[in-house]
């Protein structure tokens, strides 16, 4: 499954071997450094799930994951015992994530998930531990959680973009932190600057300089050409070691006369690109096919030239003229002589958009020909410069705008990406190209390093690439997807590995029992806070320890059903495509929750039954039996998260034929 993704980026790391990849690049860097620190050198494939490793030292990236993995059951221990003070609580939550099927599985394999959930479940125990801390602030302990919580924070953000969840926790966190401290009137203006100051310091200025190194770190190492080069702009691509323009001398400003190459600017959006080839009947006009090709080829070669003159601008006599923004140019397939050219026919695929095509012979065609070249943020006259510039061409006639829809044409059109001018006139990357190949042997050659890009248009740029293709991550055809709402209920798993009799099968689904009680607990929890916060509010006079129940349920566990919510109901408003994996920082949460909520109930219904024996003997009970319950529901389910190999769930024959509980259920 997954491993395919990031055990190859692992090996890229270790190549150093430049990808792209919609993370951040921490997760990917650490499986990279834990698999050349146990001496994987980087060669196996990660073609499909199922291959065989052989001789490829693989251990130490799995043990790496898996460690990080086994991490979170002391994490959420510690949390729930310093939220709730009870040692049965923290243990209880600890049964539920040794024995649950689905954190054991996404733990044991090459993924990001398991490094994901420890910088997650690192920055709430530090967080938590720094608040126990608030009695003495600027202590050396305080200060030590404090930046902890900053480290990892910046570690949860650099894995996955949903880190992001866990900072507004810890900023929610923080804001009432401070409106507190506000509120105390012994507190001068000075010392609430202090703290105010400490926790900019610590929670903010800490994580995003982490943070901006790891991408310093990740574009260092990876400084050679690979599959990734194509998702960024020309000027980046100048700096990787084997790329076509590394290390290559162009002239800097463009032109008429000059031939060049045009790269589109929305992610993967090829070269504008023509050959010999017609638009078959019924598609519009039968002229030339304009497409956008990923590859470099001669057929992306075009000529600038003026819309009026059609004079030799390769005559080494006549006089060099630069074209400007604004000006109207003509572009002319260098292999064809075809003009680049639009009409209101409409386009192959994209239908409310105009066709583009190649038209006329030896450069001459008719007024449909003529385009208005502009900068992005230009002024009238300013030079327009190859690699950095950023243009748009508006097609004359009908006012549209070139461009790229990123859709894929059929047989007829070489399966090469259509062109289409777009009446629309939003600025997309669809709609903005560059210059990037340009040859004029009348102008002086520069250095493309002149134009490299800064490290902060690197960082922006990579970051505008990743939210790009994590919003254009749409469902693959029969790919097996799920809803949040399939989630808290357990209602269908992710196939990790092998789908026939024969195969080695692993199936990530939650331990159904440990999955129910945590769904039932989140509404239990709700009634007994309801119910607390109305007797509190109402001034029932408690005794000592069932104020401490109080705070607990409303202090300890408000905070975690905070992290939660913030953890799974963002995925409700996402539009890219979502898998049951999706959930698991979420359940961590449910699973702390449960862990406190049960306490605190056992603890109650202990505290209203007399005599004393009898209490304890409610308390002991209820907290052995749902134990045994967890203990024993792993063992039922144990072969999803090791392996099942035999009939199938659907035969009676199988081991696995009665614990198929829910049709929803692949196993």
């Amino acid at each position: 499954w997954d491993e395919t993704h990031f055990g190859k980026m692992g090996s890229y790391y270790i190549n150093r071997t430049f990808f792209f990849d919609v993370h951040p690049p921490l997760g990917k860097m650490l499986i990279g450094l834990a698999g050349y620190l146990s001496g994987y050198d980087g060669t196996f494939p990660f073609q499909k799930p199922g291959d065989r490793y052989e001789q490829h030292n693989y251990v130490g990236m799995r043990g790496f994951c898996a460690f990080l993995g086994s991490c979170l059951v002391p994490f959420a221990y510690l949390t729930v015992l310093e939220l709730s003070r009870s040692l049965p609580a923290a243990l209880l939550t600890a049964f539920i994530l040794i024995f649950d099927t689905g954190c054991i599985t996404l733990s044991q394999y090459i993924l990001l998930d398991p490094i994901l959930m420890f910088f997650l479940m690192g920055a709430v125990l530090c967080m938590v531990k720094c608040n126990s801390c608030a009695d003495r602030p600027f202590s050396a302990s305080w200060w030590f959680w404090l930046c902890l919580t900053g480290v990892n924070l910046a570690g949860a953000m650099g894995v996955k973009f949903v880190g992001l969840f866990v900072v507004l926790l810890v900023g929610l966190n923080t804001i009432c932190d401070l409106w507190d401290l506000l509120g105390d009137l012994s507190l001068s203006l000075v010392m609430f600057g202090k703290h105010l100051l400490a926790r900019v310091l610590c929670l903010i200025l800490l994580p995003l300089t982490l943070y901006t190194a790891m991408f310093a770190v990740h574009f260092t190492v990876l400084n050679k050409s690979g599959p990734g080069d194509g998702f960024f702009s020309s000027a980046f691509q100048s700096q990787l070691i084997g790329n076509n323009l590394h290390n290559v001398s162009i002239p800097e400003y463009l032109a008429y006369g000059s031939v060049v190459t045009m790269k589109n600017l929305r992610m993967a959006g090829g070269y504008l690109h023509s050959h010999w080839h017609l638009y078959p009947e019924g598609i519009g006009a039968r002229q030339q096919q304009v497409t956008a090709y990923l590859h470099k080829d001669l057929n992306n070669l075009w000529i600038i030239k003026k819309h009026d003159l059609d004079t030799d601008l390769s005559d080494p006599s006549s006089p060099v003229e630069f074209v400007r923004h604004g000006d109207i140019i003509r572009l002319e397939h260098k292999e064809t002589c075809r003009n680049l050219h639009s009409h209101q026919h409409e386009a192959p695929l994209t239908r409310k958009h105009f066709q583009v095509t190649g038209y006329g012979i030896n450069g001459t065609g008719d007024s449909n020909d003529f385009w208005r070249i502009e900068v992005v943020g230009g002024k009238a006259g300013k030079l327009i410069k190859v690699l950095r510039s950023q243009v748009r061409l508006t097609h004359v006639a009908t006012g549209c705008i070139l461009g790229s829809s990123g859709k894929t044409l059929p047989k007829w059109g070489w399966e090469q990406v259509e062109v289409t001018c777009t009446p629309y006139l939003k600025e997309t990357p669809n709609s903005l190209w560059n210059f990037e190949d340009h040859i004029n042997p009348k102008l002086p050659n520069i250095s493309l390093d002149v134009l490299k890009p800064s490290f902060a248009e690197i960082l922006l740029e990579s970051h505008m690439v990743m939210i790009r293709g994590n919003s254009g991550l749409k469902p693959k055809d029969n790919e097996v997807t799920s809803k949040p709402w399939h989630w808290p209920i357990n209602y269908q798993g992710l196939r990790f590995s092998g789908v026939n009799e024969t195969d080695y099968r692993v199936y990530l689904l939650g331990n159904p029992v440990i999955w129910w009680l945590n769904l039932v607990t989140i509404g239990l929890y709700l009634l007994m806070a309801v119910s607390t916060a109305v007797t509190l509010k109402r001034g029932v006079q408690l005794t000592s320890e069932l104020k401490e129940l109080s705070r607990v349920v409303l202090c300890g566990g408000g905070q975690i059903t905070l992290g939660w919510l913030l953890h799974y109901l963002p995925f409700f408003l996402m539009g890219r495509v979502l898998y049951f994996h999706h959930y698991f920082p979420a359940m961590l949460f449910s699973s702390m929750l449960t862990g406190i909520t049960w306490d605190t109930l056992l603890k109650f219904c202990a505290r209203v039954l007399s005599p004393r024996i009898t209490a304890r003997k409610v308390y002991g009970g209820g907290f052995l039996a749902l134990v045994l319950l967890i203990i024993y529901s792993f063992y039922l389910f144990h072969p999803l998260s090791y392996g099942m190999i035999g009939p199938m769930a659907s035969d009676p024959s199988s081991p696995m034929a009665g614990l198929r509980w829910m049709d929803s259920w692949e196993f």
